[in-house]
């Protein structure tokens, strides 16, 4: 998402909610016991575990990372798998390190962001050609799954104030920013400092330097609120965010294409059990850009309980019964 950035990548992910909605989330009841009202609830499925121990599925901090890990999660348990979550680990440069030394058995991940994460160098020209590059550079225990059709992609999003100012529409490009940019504060999560699909990339490969960066989130709502407030007019909002339309933001179209291809795929040991990988990929072939916005708008806009919004959906999607 990125959340590399992000997305990526990558990294829903989209977290897709103002101020207020998160706040009516965390008060809501929630099925996922947690501390954190996005955290899904750490319980092992019944029936027989995997032969090396429970599968652990781990989720980015923000909420369609969330959810997503949710939908992984319940669709194994309903394989009879055993399962158990560790959610909000926090920015991709954590969850990779889990990743790798085994802590963690599967995570939802961005195909562009992680490739971006991985090779600050990649310049992948298709899904498949990233998906390729992606598999050439992961650590040798890990494999990614089959992509889904759904996309989560960093953007470049101004509020409307801003978009009026410098006369910015629907049609601008982030290369429009060339001439403004050092006028502009851009917020973002941390790590888009020194991600090439953030701050590295925006300079060289669109020249752009903004007058400073404030840290927030990943595009979560700290960097939703600063920018309704417009204490930055520049944020980076994550594409499947229902709140970029009801707040009539600008989104600028990636026409040097810096943020790449985000299929939502999942990363996951190679020890994962074939009974486990058939059900992912049985995820990934029903789950588009359609579904992973709507699901969002769940959680962030209406304030669902993520565990409940991915139980729904693998019904409705006929994945579990």
């Amino acid at each position: 998402m990125t959340t590399s950035t992000t997305r990526g990548r990558t990294r829903i992910a989209a977290a897709l909610v103002a101020s207020a909605a998160a706040v009516t989330l965390a008060a809501c009841g929630s099925t996922s016991s947690s501390s954190n009202p996005l955290a899904p609830t750490q319980a092992a499925a019944s029936g027989s575990a995997a032969a090396n121990g429970p599968i652990i599925v781990g989720s980015n901090n923000f909420a369609e990372s969330t959810i997503l890990a949710d939908i992984y999660g319940e669709a194994l348990k309903a394989k009879g798998l055993t399962v158990t979550y560790k959610p909000n680990i926090g920015s991709r440069e954590v969850s990779y390190g889990l990743l790798k030394n085994n802590t963690v058995t599967l995570m939802p991940e961005y195909n562009g962001s992680l490739l971006a994460y991985l090779d600050t160098k990649a310049v992948p020209t298709s899904e498949q050609d990233t998906d390729t590059q992606l598999t050439a550079k992961l650590s040798s225990n890990l494999q990614i799954l089959n992509p889904s059709a759904a996309e989560d992609k960093d953007s470049l999003t101004i509020n409307a104030t801003t978009a009026a100012q410098y006369h910015l529409t629907a049609s601008s490009k982030i290369s429009d920013l060339k001439s403004i940019a050092g006028k502009l504060v851009l917020g973002a999560a941390p790590e888009f400092q020194t991600r090439q699909e953030g701050i590295v990339g925006l300079k060289s490969v669109y020249g752009l330097n903004f007058k400073s960066f404030k840290a927030l989130d990943a595009g979560g709502t700290l960097t939703e609120a600063a920018l309704k407030k417009n204490d930055i007019q520049v944020g980076d909002i994550f594409t499947t965010d229902s709140t970029i339309a009801t707040e009539k933001w600008i989104t600028l179209q990636d026409d040097k294409s810096l943020f790449g291809f985000q299929n939502v795929i999942p990363v996951a040991q190679k020890t994962l059990p074939q009974t486990a990988v058939d059900a992912l990929n049985a995820v990934s072939a029903k789950l588009d850009t359609a579904a992973l916005m709507d699901l969002d708008a769940k959680v962030g806009a209406k304030g669902a309980d993520p565990l409940a919004v991915a139980d729904a959906w693998l019904k409705s999607a006929g994945i579990t019964s």
